[in-house]
């Protein structure tokens, strides 16, 4: 009597659990949602977050508050989500290299990128634009990597940072063209430009929202994209792969949004369906375009098996480029 007493009691605390999870889901959002960006304002991330957060705070009914928390290559803004309640009010705004380049760079990450995380889907495709100062007389990659060949060391190329995607396009670019060319990094991506725009630096590599409308003024020269398919904002600008010799180069970047590991499938469900909606909806598609970035979306599993397969890729690069963490 005693056992069909004790059951009969834990089958109601498990329905009362249920119920209680079925209706945080259901009622949920209830009050305004979180989006980290580990990222200062003001950068290429920060923009596609906010486009994002606008459409997903009116689908959702709720405000979606975007909070900046750079540093250490993300990884701080990226831990505050880790450690944060798994309830769907705080949420990531994550890069490709927080996630996947990370953990080859920091010995001691407070996350795991594969465990502390509940993808919720992508959100943007992008890629990286090599740009040249208009001084420097080259007309394209093969010219590029003749003048690096004459004057080598000479040559120097920006980065946001030592192990940043700017940095680590920039080795892979040297390395397939097997020439010397000096890296300069910089404490983010505002420095690595002005000191770029200013003539001071020769070459970048780095995200092609930064330079797209300096492109069309004339201010910067870009020699090529380091996706296989070329920009529709800059469509005559080739890919670096169209280079003979360079056929194996690409760099495709991507951002995403993710949740804190344990957060019920139905907020999961509920967010992936809602961004899906803002990330397809024509005004995003055409705003985001005009920056050079695609939009785009995934399901959650889709999602967590990119990061696994670009980890892997990016260590192999990594350990051959022996880039270390600033």
């Amino acid at each position: 009597m005693k056992i069909v007493s004790a059951l009969t009691a834990a089958g109601l605390l498990l329905g009362a659990g249920l119920f209680s999870a079925a209706g945080a889901a259901g009622s949920y959002p209830d009050r305004p949602l979180r989006l980290v960006v580990p990222f200062p304002a003001g950068g290429a991330t920060d923009l596609m977050a906010r486009a994002l957060a606008q459409g997903l705070g009116e689908k959702l009914g709720q405000s979606v508050v975007v909070e900046n928390r750079g540093g250490a290559g993300g990884s701080i803004g990226a831990e505050a989500v880790a450690t944060a309640a798994p309830d769907g009010y705080t949420l990531l705004y994550s890069t490709m290299g927080v996630l996947t380049i990370n953990p080859s760079l920091y010995a001691k990450l407070r996350y795991d990128p594969q465990k502390s995380f509940a993808p919720v889907s992508l959100t943007n495709l992008t890629a990286n634009l090599l740009v040249v100062n208009p001084a420097l007389k080259v007309n394209s990659v093969t010219e590029l990597a003749e003048l690096a060949r004459r004057q080598p060391g000479e040559l120097t190329f920006s980065s946001s940072g030592n192990g940043t995607t700017s940095h680590l396009a920039g080795e892979m670019f040297k390395s397939t063209a097997d020439v010397d060319i000096r890296h300069i990094p910089y404490k983010g991506t505002s420095g690595a430009i002005n000191d770029f725009m200013a003539g001071r630096i020769s070459m970048m590599i780095d995200t092609s929202s930064n330079f797209v409308e300096q492109v069309k003024d004339g201010k910067v020269k870009a020699l090529g994209v380091t996706s296989r398919k070329r920009l529709a904002a800059l469509p005559d600008v080739p890919s670096i792969s169209e280079t003979p010799g360079f056929e194996d180069y690409e760099v495709s970047l991507w951002s995403g949004v993710l949740a804190p590991a344990g957060t019920p499938r139905a907020i999961i469900d509920r967010l992936n369906a809602d961004i899906k909606t803002v990330m397809t909806a024509p005004q995003m598609v055409e705003r985001m375009a005009g920056y050079g970035i695609q939009t785009t979306y995934s399901t959650p599993e889709e999602f967590s098996e990119r990061i696994r397969a670009d980890t892997q890729k990016w260590a192999r690069i990594i350990d051959a480029s022996g880039a270390r963490a600033d």
